[in-house]
Formats: structure tokens, sequence, C-alpha cells
């Protein structure tokens, strides 16, 4: 007999006895799980988003603020004024 053969008359001999009882509130329990962890994604998602929103945001405000300004140099260079 080989393993695979084995292995298959093992799963028949599980599914041929008795089954284990399913508790009666198993599926409004998973239910209720199942909404607490799409709430807690959702939270978790808004909260990354908000705080990628904020720091580009930031980023933008300290690039303007340190960009260099267009004012004119107190003097301009030129070729011949040595």
């Amino acid at each position: 007999m080989s393993a695979y053969d084995r292995k298959q008359e093992e799963v028949r001999r599980l599914l041929d006895g008795p089954h284990p009882a399913v508790p009666v509130d198993l599926a409004p329990r998973a239910a209720e799980r199942g909404r607490r962890v799409l709430a807690r994604r959702r939270v978790l998602h808004a909260a990354l988003w908000t705080l990628l929103v904020v720091g580009i945001a930031v980023g933008l405000v300290l690039a303007a603020l340190w960009w260099p300004s267009a004012e004119p140099l107190d003097t301009t260079p030129g070729i011949g004024d040595w």
C-alpha cells in the first residue's frame, strides 16, 4: 500500500465516522467576528490614508518654505566688470 493510498484510506475512515457536533451559535459568532475584522481593517486603512495625506501636505509646505526664493542678487556678475 502506497503512502497516497494510506492517506486516502485514513480520510475515508474519518469521513465515515461520527461527525463532530457544531455549536448552534457558530454562524452568528463567525459573522460578528467578520464584522469586527472588517471594521478594524476600515479604521486602519482610513488612518493610513490620513497619515499619507498629512505627510504629503507637510512635505509640500516644507518644500514651499525651504525653496530658494527668486530675490534678485545685490550685484550682477559681468564679464568686463573687473
